[in-house]
């Protein structure tokens, strides 16, 4: 199980850090990604971190502005996002995939194991 919490309302520039606690997973073989769902819209790739933390892909739309990081120890990813935007908005998901080696899938469909879900907002 997956879940994700720290999402809030935020001024724009503003800064959140999420958080994902897993459980019933051997969390230190496993990929996590963040993704978004914004309404009216797709969910889409947000972040994604491999086991050891020594790959991190990013999109585009947050690369600069967003760190993902992990503690094998506490089983927690995080996603500490900074100079937060209105076109932020959207709810939040974690994601887990059991991997080897470095492999850190960015497609929705490669995670079987979801989080429920944190809402962030950002107001202009």
């Amino acid at each position: 199980q997956l879940q994700a919490s720290g999402g809030g309302l935020v001024q724009a520039g503003g800064s959140l850090r999420l958080s994902c606690v897993a459980s019933g997973l051997t969390f230190s073989r496993t990929a996590v990604g963040w993704f978004r769902q914004a309404p009216g819209k797709e969910r889409e790739f947000v972040a994604a971190i491999s086991r050891s933390g020594s790959t991190t892909p990013y999109s585009d739309a947050v690369k600069g502005r967003f760190t993902i990081s992990r503690d094998n120890v506490k089983k927690e990813v995080y996603l500490q996002m900074n100079s937060l935007k209105p076109e932020d908005t959207a709810v939040y998901y974690c994601a887990a995939k059991s991997v080897i080696l470095t492999h850190t899938p960015i497609q929705i469909d490669e995670y079987p194991y979801w989080g429920q879900g944190t809402q962030v907002t950002v107001s202009s």
